[in-house]
């Protein structure tokens, strides 16, 4: 990489944590992108663009979550899709020590680009690597054990109670993927870790697709 025998620098994940001696058993060797930093607080001095490879299931873009929500005896789907973009959101804010903010946008004004649903919270932010996982099919985030890049902080879901801010909300769990495609035709995440300075984007569409 061109380093010069006196210059000191680290190597850490995109969430700025540092690979040492003592972690780096728990890095999982799966295309996980690192940082060559001089330090861990460096600022990037360009956005950075990774193309994610991923063999995307079928269900995901054809299906949809269309059964679960078609068969919703009868009742308006959309609310139950919006739950699961909202789970999302409960999760992320979960462990906040402060004030957990969630809003949903409903934006129609064409100049801005087509219309579309935001759901917007103040949670704990994902990774690079947590997003790529966000993007696989059926890779829930209760199932993804011994992952250095995907830890949740610790968050378990509460036990069974009248559905309410301390409670999963989703009603047939098929997951926030059939959800967005459900609702429409891409989905764009932006998030920041909150303990890094980077911000990190995922766009998923049927028409890359």
């Amino acid at each position: 990489f061109g380093i010069s025998s006196h210059e000191t620098f680290v190597i850490t994940t995109t969430n700025r944590t540092e690979i040492t001696e003592d972690n780096f058993s728990k890095l999982v060797h799966d295309g996980v992108t690192l940082y060559l930093l001089q330090s861990v607080d460096q600022m990037l001095l360009l956005a950075t663009k990774e193309r994610i490879e991923f063999l995307p299931h079928y269900d995901t873009l054809v299906k949809s979550g269309m059964y679960e929500y078609y068969a919703s005896e009868g009742q308006n789907p959309l609310p139950f899709a919006l739950a699961e973009l909202i789970d999302n959101s409960l999760s992320a804010t979960s462990q906040n020590t402060g004030i957990r903010s969630i809003q949903i946008k409903l934006l129609f004004d064409d100049s801005q680009g087509k219309p579309a649903v935001a759901v917007i919270d103040n949670g704990s932010g994902m990774t690079s690597k947590q997003l790529n996982n966000w993007a696989v099919y059926r890779l829930s985030k209760f199932t993804r054990q011994g992952d250095f890049e995907s830890d949740h902080s610790g968050y378990v879901r509460p036990l069974p109670v009248p559905r309410s801010l301390n409670s999963d909300i989703s009603y047939f769990g098929v997951g926030g993927k059939q959800a967005v495609f459900f609702v429409g035709q891409s989905a764009r995440m932006i998030s920041k870790p909150a303990a890094s300075q980077d911000v990190h984007e995922l766009v998923l569409s049927k028409e890359d697709f």
